[in-house]
């Protein structure tokens, strides 16, 4: 049966979202002229977010759906392998925040990026920073699946529709303001929708640890704090890498980090995000050890939840707390809180993988002579599509917590090892991103995924073997060594030794003919094609797009010296002439 007083307050709060993202949309346009906006003041909001709302955006796009409600889940669950102990997912990403503003900000703020498969596409070529746009769509649509799976089992439980009629439209709601408003949008709903969960979820903590069907959680610590063996020490240090690291590359990231005014407000957001996670993070635990020390069988529900052997109504604890230990009213704040945090997740990630198909896949590879105009309708169907592929997911794949872990997975032992590297390394080179690609995928893949019912076809070292349909075989695979991280660090040395690999081969020793360079990473400049310039180029601003880099200069002939060697998409060195400072300068 449905509630009508809680469907009203769902409907009233989607209603100021929506106003409030139709609002930020306008401010965009007006900002933008009377042209209308480009495709990069849609991407990152003209470079102009202030660091005040920029910290709102940051924090609310880490603290999604999955993030509150799979908190509180793996904290009620308890025992071996959960609990506060296995609680690695708000602690990891926020952690995440420090390591990336302090080693990736500025390199990529300096050099001018749109999106950050810019660096991939300018050292490696268009074709593979295609290939590297897979595992980053991934990540951003299992984080979208996660956080509206969170959203529909809340509104179920609380309000009675069902989770997938809620699903769908919070989707649609989230896709129509994303749509219209492109960041802005996001980033003004964003401060609507954290300030919603901090209130929210902070009202109905004191109700639910106070109700007298709970036992004081300082006295039920055995229930909830959960149990860390020895045996899986491997692989618990293995998902908090994934975490740590796997939390950076993201383009929901550095779209907020790259939109930011000045490369200190990029860095300050980033320091002060972590600070926000790592509170907001704190109710959810709350409820989780609530839910823990509660006597269920006095509620309405009428059992401990998974009792009768449903283990996927874990995921519904926070909700049923919501809705068990709170008056009516709270718990409609609470569900609004919920909902906000749903919303300030799934249009970061949607926004940001159509951001990287329109700019990175359709406008290099399909149509490279497409106007502005053209790219932001095909950004804007990305949005559809995205939200639509995410809803999918959402409805069909149960753990709330499992998607929100898994999402970092493959970004962290594919795109982690890239990042690094095409921003500290400079002699990385197609052939090596390429083999270190395919190398950091199989080997994550071999290992399995018990989520996605993948089984795992390569037992790493140290592994356990579990009956999880209770016919008495061992039919799962649980490995114990941190594969992940091996995956990530054989990886990234293919990628070095590749690339040195094919540079000795085909530079140093000459042993294979420059006909054979396929990705045309060691062609010769010809010296000859240098046009005299007076003022030497820009050192901070970025040259047009191109499709190969990583070219190797010869000697330039004697008066002239090498100098300032850039890469950044067009080949442009500047070489200093000696006699009288002027420029030579080629773009190849």
């Amino acid at each position: 049966m449905v509630d009508v007083l809680g469907l009203v307050a769902v409907i009233v709060f989607y209603i100021i979202i929506l106003g409030v993202g139709i609002w930020a949309g306008r401010k965009q346009k007006t900002t933008a002229g009377a042209g209308g906006p480009s495709s990069e003041e849609v991407m990152l909001a003209g470079r102009n977010i202030g660091t005040v709302v920029g910290i709102f955006t940051m924090t609310a796009t880490w603290v999604g759906g999955g993030y509150i409600n799979g908190t509180a889940e793996v904290v009620f669950r308890g025992g071996k392998g959960n609990g506060l102990v296995w609680c690695q997912g708000p602690f990891g990403y926020a952690v995440s925040l420090l390591i990336a503003g302090y080693f990736f900000v500025e390199k990529m703020r300096s050099a001018g990026y749109v999106t950050m498969l810019d660096p991939f596409q300018q050292k490696f070529g268009h074709r593979m920073g295609a290939l590297l746009f897979i595992p980053a769509l991934l990540g951003e649509l299992f984080w979208s699946a996660a956080v509206l799976s969170a959203l529909g089992a809340t509104i179920k439980v609380i309000v009675g529709l069902s989770d997938t009629l809620s699903v769908i439209v919070s989707a649609i709601i989230a896709v129509a303001y994303t749509m219209f408003g492109g960041l802005y949008a996001v980033a003004y709903t964003d401060v609507v929708q954290l300030i919603c969960i901090f209130v929210g979820l902070w009202i109905c903590v004191p109700f639910a640890l106070t109700d007298d069907r709970v036992a004081p959680i300082s006295t039920t610590k055995d229930h909830w704090l959960g149990e860390l063996e020895v045996k899986t020490i491997g692989s618990y240090i293995d998902s908090y890498m994934v975490l740590l690291l796997g939390g950076i590359p993201w383009q929901a990231y550095f779209q907020r980090v790259l939109s930011s005014r000045t490369t200190r407000g990029a860095k300050l957001l980033s320091y002060v995000a972590f600070v926000g996670c790592s509170v907001m993070c704190i109710p959810s635990i709350l409820i989780g050890a609530i839910a823990s020390s509660a006597d269920w069988t006095n509620t309405t529900f009428g059992r401990t939840p998974g009792a009768n052997g449903d283990e996927s109504e874990a995921r519904l604890i926070l909700p049923l707390v919501l809705q068990n230990f709170n008056p009516a009213f709270v718990s409609f704040i609470g569900l609004g809180a919920v909902s906000a945090a749903v919303m300030s997740s799934a249009d970061s990630s949607i926004l940001s993988a159509s951001s990287m198909f329109a700019w990175n896949i359709y406008r290099p590879l399909v149509r490279p002579k497409a106007s502005d105009r053209e790219i932001l309708w095909v950004m804007k169907f990305a949005v559809f599509t995205m939200g639509a592929m995410a809803t999918v997911l959402a409805i069909f794949i149960p753990s709330v917590y499992g998607l929100y872990f898994l999402c970092s997975d493959l970004v962290y032992c594919v795109l982690f090892p890239q990042l690094v590297l095409v921003l500290y390394y400079s002699s990385v080179n197609t052939y090596g991103s390429l083999a270190g690609y395919l190398v950091g995928m199989v080997l994550r893949l071999l290992g399995g995924e018990v989520i996605l019912g993948l089984p795992a076809a390569v037992r790493y070292f140290y592994y356990a073997e579990h009956d999880t349909t209770g016919d008495g075989n061992l039919d799962t695979v649980v490995q114990l060594f941190p594969f992940r991280t091996f995956a990530m660090l054989i990886s990234l040395l293919t990628i070095v030794g590749v690339s040195a690999l094919t540079k000795f081969l085909f530079v140093r020793k000459r042993i294979l003919s420059k006909r054979w360079d396929v990705f045309q990473c060691f062609q010769e400049l010809d010296v000859t094609t240098l046009e005299y310039t007076s003022e030497p180029p820009p050192p901070e601003s970025p040259a047009p797009m191109a499709d190969r880099s990583g070219w190797e200069i010869p000697e330039l002939p004697s008066p002239y010296q090498r100098k300032v060697p850039r890469s950044v998409g067009v080949i442009h060195y500047a070489v200093e002439v000696e006699d009288n400072g002027g420029y030579l300068t080629t773009v190849l």
